[in-house]
């Protein structure tokens, strides 16, 4: 009916087949990340929940978040993989819970509901400047976040996803220090990076004292023998134990996050 329909008989020519469509004999090639400027290629970044803070002192500065979300960008544009793990201070901590009576278990499960807080709000922040993220919990909560799975978490970053581990360890008595050494050792970081307000480890407090001389390198034993304050005990032996080296710069410092990754020995204290 109107068109006129080859007979079966007759055989089937390309002319009666609609043409294939064109495709190149080699694909042009992918663009590859610049890894060759970065020291590091798989980071554990930890963040204190204070930090998000701001002048404040509580809740979420949302100027904080823009500015550790451009941080965290530059890092990824070279390739390099990160894991972020986050403190509840800025909302709960299990500790000050305690001292208000309530009971420290309790407490401390409040702390990790925080943490999933300031997850979520930092994978807001970084989808808003086009990163691709994934907020993975210790304590399941389906609706709002995935499950921790250590092959799915390896396997994000292999994507080149951010993944955040919100909900601490998922047990009591544990801090966010010991969750982001515990993590970096379960997805093999290379690094641990801890942010804080100072670019390094100290000899003594240098608000306290002026004349406190900061350390570019350091190894544990000497950590552990001048009794210097880095991380919990629990997460430092586990660092120490897993030779996962630490390196302690200041966060708030714009490009310090890069720099360190990229192996300046003076934005930070190498700890190994």
């Amino acid at each position: 009916m109107g068109g006129k329909v080859p007979c079966p008989c007759q055989p089937v020519t390309m002319h009666t087949l609609h043409p294939l469509p064109h495709f190149p004999l080699s694909l042009p090639p992918q663009k590859r990340s610049p890894m060759t400027s970065a020291k590091y290629k798989r980071i554990l970044l930890k963040l204190s929940g204070e930090a998000l803070a701001g002048p404040s002192g509580y809740n979420i500065d949302p100027a904080v978040l823009e500015k550790y979300s451009q941080e965290i960008k530059q890092v990824t544009e070279l390739g390099v993989q990160v894991a972020v793990v986050i403190g509840g201070g800025n909302i709960f901590r299990g500790v000050s819970g305690e001292r208000s009576g309530i009971d420290r278990v309790q407490g401390d499960y409040m702390g990790m509901l925080a943490t999933v807080i300031n997850a979520m709000a930092i994978q807001s922040s970084l989808e808003k400047h086009g990163l691709y993220t994934r907020v993975m919990s210790a304590i399941k909560m389906e609706q709002v976040c995935e499950p921790y799975v250590r092959r799915r978490a390896v396997r994000h970053l292999e994507k080149g996803r951010v993944v955040i581990f919100g909900a601490g360890t998922g047990s009591p008595y544990f801090t966010t220090d010991t969750t982001a050494s515990l993590r970096a050792i379960e997805i093999e970081a290379d690094v641990v990076l801890k942010g804080t307000k100072v670019d390094g480890v100290y000899s003594a407090d240098p608000v306290k004292d002026p004349t406190a001389t900061r350390y570019s390198e350091i190894s544990f034993s000497d950590v552990y023998e001048k009794k210097l304050s880095v991380m919990d005990l629990t997460a430092f032996t586990l660092c120490q134990e897993n030779n996962l080296p630490i390196i302690v710069f200041n966060m708030n410092q714009p490009g310090s996050l890069l720099r360190v990754v990229q192996g300046d020995s003076s934005a930070g204290t190498l700890i190994k």
